[in-house]
């Protein structure tokens, strides 16, 4: 069975990066090392830990919050500004 997004109007191949994730479930998920907060990157599909600069990734609208799969950030990305 096929996903489909809550913000296509239609059948066709559309670009994933737009899909969102539930408001609830961002509520409740924490970095899984710190258990400190997470902040939703929407355009990149990341959630991002500014306390552990780690930016975990979004796929099919699932988070992989997996410290293995996680991209270190630079202390300077843009990503970790307010």
């Amino acid at each position: 069975m096929q996903r489909r997004c809550t913000q296509c109007s239609d059948d066709s191949s559309h670009d994933p990066g737009h899909m969102t994730i539930d408001t609830k479930l961002l509520d409740i998920l924490a970095c899984p090392l710190c258990k400190g907060p997470l902040q939703y990157a929407k355009v990149q599909q990341l959630l991002v830990c500014r306390a552990d600069r780690l930016a975990y990734p979004i796929r099919d609208g699932i988070p992989v919050m997996l410290e293995e799969e996680a991209r270190q950030l630079e202390p300077m990305d843009p990503l970790l500004r307010d």
